[in-house]
């Protein structure tokens, strides 16, 4: 069985001194006593204290863990496999069952519960540092499946007390069908 707390430290750890140095990084995911729904709050505000939204976002981007990545990248290869436009590949049944909709010409992604295991405990989040990570594992996800640069922006979170987790996903090249 894995640790989810301590991956969570080290891919922290390993962004934050990417960013600034290993001084900082150890400031940021120190937090030995705290459980985890503590930690979790805890470690976000101490990047908040440390870093502009702009290197936070850029951060927690690289925080994501990679449950499940290859399943779902399998998923949307096949679906681009499937398609030739975005409307399209969002309007087959599987992309519908993983959250994929596209509306006036943009893609989006959506789940109805919040997926991150070291949130199970933690009742509510006073910002989206701590969901920036999905936003991370959704570029790095969509960027293979359509061989092209892809952003993500994160519109609501259910940690943050909105009904549905949803993210944009903006292919920013032409996608390789």
């Amino acid at each position: 069985m894995f640790d989810i707390r301590k991956i969570q430290e080290q891919v922290i750890y390993n962004a934050v001194k990417a960013e600034s140095g290993k001084e900082i990084a150890l400031k940021i995911v120190n937090g030995d006593k705290e459980n985890n729904p503590t930690w979790v709050k805890n470690t976000m505000k101490r990047l908040e204290d440390n870093f502009d939204k702009s290197t936070i976002k850029k951060i927690r981007m690289n925080c994501q863990c990679g449950y499940g990545m290859d399943e779902k990248l399998a998923l949307l290869k096949e679906l681009v496999d499937l398609s030739s436009s975005l409307e399209e590949f969002a309007s087959h049944d599987k992309a519908k069952a993983a959250g994929l909709s596209f509306s006036n010409g943009e893609l989006y992604l959506q789940f109805p519960y919040c997926p991150c295991p070291m949130l199970a405990d933690v009742d509510k989040l006073e910002t989206n540092t701590w969901c920036q990570c999905t936003t991370g594992y959704s570029k790095v996800i969509f960027e293979k499946a359509f061989g092209c640069k892809v952003d993500v922006e994160l519109l609501k979170s259910v940690k943050m007390g909105d009904d549905i987790c949803l993210m944009k996903i903006i292919p920013l090249e032409a996608i390789q069908y």
